[in-house]
């Protein structure tokens, strides 16, 4: 596009202004990677940060108050930047039925999400729960079949058995002919818990209201719903200094800060692809994170299995060839 704008123009200030917009381009485009990478990094601490707050030799907090922590936090924050960036008035915009849609979003996640992810983490290895739920976008492509009506291709179901061997690699350690899980609730909790993840993506497809105001009710409805059981669990309960860092911290860099750092990344950049690709690094960094951090020994299969996982991922996006078929009208039809 910025070739072409200067090659078109007609004059010396068409071509000043030319070049100019392509220069603001591909500075915006620098600074989109720059965003993405920050929230490719702080997506990679994730899987530790969980395993801190949960693990018994750590902070050993309930995965329900851990949940209801980071919640609140993410809330918080997203408050702020909406209070910022004047963007509060936007809810008088919202009719009866946007909040019941963002109370059902926010019951498939952050609520059913992170409470089934946080499960399987205090069950599994963290270097196996993160890969593991990095088959979400496979997941995704299986729900929108009966939901959304769109038809699985060869592609697709290619795609799926690559990521789903490379859980099977994980799940047994690499011991792939013994057919024996290390740990099979671990490991369904960990794979299922990219139905909700799935669901909130498929259910948030054709909503136009701004992202931030809508993330912001998804947390507020999802504080409420852990409020509930905590208060009937007789769990709620003034947590440790410790814990509310801990909390803190998992609801601002996995949910409410990164989440407005990716926005700006996707914003800034002149096509999504640009820096949505940049996720498929998350796991591979979350490994690295969790053996400096953890001291988890990081098992060959593990890298093996993620390897696969994320093969699987990009294979089902890549673009196809068209095929050109003349139609009986005389035009062309492309089809994948």
């Amino acid at each position: 596009m910025c070739l072409h704008n200067i090659l078109t123009a007609t004059s010396k200030r068409d071509l000043t202004n030319a070049a100019l917009w392509c220069l603001l381009k591909m500075q915006n485009q620098k600074k989109a990677y720059i965003y993405a990478s920050i929230a490719v990094l702080f997506w990679s601490t994730s899987a530790s940060a969980f395993k801190i707050c949960i693990e018994p030799d750590h902070l050993d907090m309930p995965v329900i108050s851990l949940l209801f922590g980071a919640s609140m936090a993410s809330a918080v924050a997203l408050f702020v930047h909406l209070l910022l960036s004047r963007k509060l008035t936007l809810l008088k915009a919202f009719s009866k039925r946007d909040f019941l849609h963002s109370a059902l979003l926010g019951l498939l996640s952050p609520f059913l999400y992170y409470t089934v992810l946080l499960k399987a983490y205090s069950i599994l290895p963290a270097q196996q729960a993160q890969p593991l739920n990095f088959v979400w976008p496979l997941i995704l492509v299986l729900l929108s079949a009966p939901i959304l009506k769109h038809r699985i291709k060869r592609r697709d179901i290619i795609a799926i058995l690559i990521s789903f061997f490379g859980v099977f690699v994980i799940s047994t350690q690499g011991r792939i002919l013994s057919f024996r899980l290390t740990d099979p609730l671990g490991v369904a909790l960990a794979v299922g818990s990219s139905i909700p993840w799935a669901l909130f993506w498929i259910y948030n497809t054709k909503d136009k209201k701004d992202p931030a105001v809508r993330m912001f009710l998804n947390f507020v409805f999802a504080s409420a719903y852990v409020f509930l059981p905590l208060l009937l669990l007789g769990q709620l309960k003034a947590p440790t200094l410790k814990a509310t860092i801990g909390a803190t911290y998992v609801g601002l860099i996995e949910m409410g800060i990164t989440f407005l750092i990716w926005l700006k990344a996707l914003k800034l950049s002149k096509t999504t692809a640009h820096v949505t690709n940049l996720v498929y690094l998350v796991p591979f960094f979350s490994l690295v994170v969790i053996h400096f951090v953890l001291h988890e020994q990081i098992l060959p299969a593990t890298i093996v299995g993620a390897i696969l996982i994320v093969a699987g991922i990009i294979f089902q996006k890549l673009p196809t060839r068209p095929r050109h078929c003349e139609s009986a009208a005389g035009g062309s039809n492309l089809s994948k």
